[in-house]
């Protein structure tokens, strides 16, 4: 009787393989997902109490962008300390940070 030999790099080769390498396809393919999520930054934020997740990197002024807030009066605070809206560019958000949002409306 013929001996099969299977090596990780390969898929096995003989009576009954193809279940083998099938689970070590799949298997590949979950770890390649994995790898693919682990290497797509992404930044969770807690914006007025809803947790959060953007692309990195984000600054505070593409953040307003990306929630539609532009143009309109906002105070901004992040992590307990008001951020002046002259800092929006320069203020690079960090994974973790929670941020409160305040939108003036007008009217009477």
């Amino acid at each position: 009787m013929p001996e099969f030999y299977a090596s990780p790099a390969h898929a096995a080769v003989g009576p009954g393989a193809s279940g083998r390498s099938t689970r070590r396809a799949t298997l590949r393919a979950s770890m390649n997902a994995i790898e693919s999520i682990a290497q797509t930054a992404v930044i969770a934020l807690t914006i007025n109490g809803q947790p959060r997740t953007f692309p990195e990197p984000l600054n505070i002024a593409s953040l307003i962008q990306q929630l539609d807030l532009q143009g309109k009066r906002i105070a901004l605070e992040r992590n307990g300390e008001i951020v002046p809206r002259s800092d929006f560019a320069a203020q690079e958000l960090n994974d973790g940070d929670a941020l409160e949002i305040v939108v003036a409306v007008g009217g009477g």
